[in-house]
Order: C-alpha cells, then sequence, then structure tokens
C-alpha cells in the first residue's frame, strides 16, 4: 500500500483543551444537517460559528457567469464562520453539507466572549484562518501551472489521504463526489474532468464507479500531480 500521509494542521476542537472543550459546547447548541441541505450562503449576516462533529461539508463561492467555485471539503473537528464572526463581515462562502452532518452552533456574541475569556483561543483562530489563506494562494498557483489531469490528480491525493478508507487493492474516496464538483474544485470543465478520469483509468491509477472513486496508485498520481 503507498504511502498516503501528509502533514496536517491540527484541527481546531482536537487543538482544544478538556476545559475549553466543555465551555464551547456550553456557549452552543448541536444541530444537525442532511446531505444536500445549505448552512451558510455567500453574502449571509454572520450568525455565529460552527464546528463539525462529525460529516463533511463543501465550502464554494459563484464566480462570474454564476459558475460555482469549490474551495475545499472540511470535515470533523474543522471550524466554520469565525472570521465573519469576528469581524462582523457577511459570510463570504456558502457551506453545503455533503453528508450527514452533526456540529455546534455558537453564536456570534457568545463565541466572541469565549474567545475573550481563553487567551489561548485567539491565535489558534487565525492561527487556522491563515493556513485557508495559504491553500488558497496554492489553489491558485495550480490553476495557473498545472493541467487538468495534474490537478485532478492531486484532488484525488488529497480526498485518499483525508477521507479515504484503505482496501485491499488500494484507497476508496469515502466521499460522495461528482464529477461536477471535481471540475469547480479543480477549475476545469465537466468535460476535461471526465477525460481525465478516463486517462487515470486506462493507466490503471483509479477505479471508478457511480459517484465513488479508489485510487489504485498513489505513486503514479502523486508522480502526475
Amino acid at each position: 500500500m503507498p504511502d498516503l500521509e501528509h502533514e496536517h494542521p491540527v484541527q481546531f476542537l482536537s487543538a482544544l483543551t478538556a476545559e475549553e472543550l466543555a465551555a464551547f459546547r456550553e456557549r452552543g447548541r448541536a444541530r444537525r444537517f442532511g446531505p444536500g441541505e445549505v448552512i451558510f450562503h455567500e453574502g449571509d449576516d454572520p450568525g455565529g460559528v460552527l464546528a463539525i462533529v462529525s460529516g463533511r461539508v463543501k465550502i464554494s463561492m459563484i464566480g462570474v457567469g454564476g459558475r460555482e467555485v469549490v474551495l475545499g471539503f472540511p470535515a470533523a473537528g474543522e471550524l466554520l464562520g469565525e472570521l465573519a464572526a469576528l469581524a462582523g463581515r457577511p459570510r463570504a462562502a456558502t457551506v453545503t453539507a455533503v453528508e450527514q452532518v452533526e456540529a455546534i452552533a455558537v453564536r456570534t456574541p457568545e463565541f466572541q466572549r469565549f474567545v475573550a475569556e481563553h487567551p489561548r483561543i485567539a491565535p489558534l483562530v487565525f492561527e487556522r484562518v491563515a493556513e485557508r489563506l495559504a491553500q488558497a494562494d496554492r489553489q491558485l498557483v495550480d490553476f495557473a501551472t498545472r493541467d487538468v489531469t495534474a490537478r485532478v490528480a492531486g484532488r484525488l491525493l488529497e480526498l485518499a489521504d483525508t477521507a479515504g478508507e484503505p482496501g485491499p487493492n488500494g484507497v476508496r474516496i469515502t466521499l460522495p463526489l461528482t464529477q461536477d464538483e471535481l471540475a469547480a474544485w479543480t477549475g476545469s470543465s465537466r468535460e476535461a474532468v471526465a477525460r481525465s478520469l478516463h486517462l487515470l483509468r486506462e493507466l490503471g491509477w483509479i477505479e471508478t464507479a457511480r459517484r465513488q472513486i479508489s485510487v489504485l496508485n498513489a505513486d503514479g498520481l502523486r508522480g502526475l500531480a
């Protein structure tokens, strides 16, 4: 089995102490969202933050001509909406559940008090914001310097690493991703993504079914990406 491990930033909930986590939970309430349910809309007023306990969401924006641009698929442990809550700015993106999601929702005034009462939290939040900005910069570089197949290969490696289930022949990506979403995430057309997936299948590096992809040769994808 090829090594798929990469170094990841510590997620928000995992970085909290037991006392901080208890205080955060006390200020919030449990929420559940079904697949396809919109949690935040781009442009909404900042209503608070959401910490994902389980499941995965899609972060997207609307680009020129109404085309969706996917920024990522945060999973359990991630904090969403913190910049809008702290800065009092409208939501910068739309967040949609792609799986059954359980989360802790904390209203903006309560989150601001939580940050003020726990000095460790503000640097932790800003570190996560900085990491997301760095990821956005890397995405722009990818769009400018790599072809579609290389970008697709890179996204499949990322998903195999963060949403992969090891099997006897490779790693099955558990995220139910459509070709349209993969296209929106790689800055490509659906047709170009379909051609790239066909090529990777022909090489024997991946296997696909309806909304399901398995990585069979991570080294091959890594060399391409």
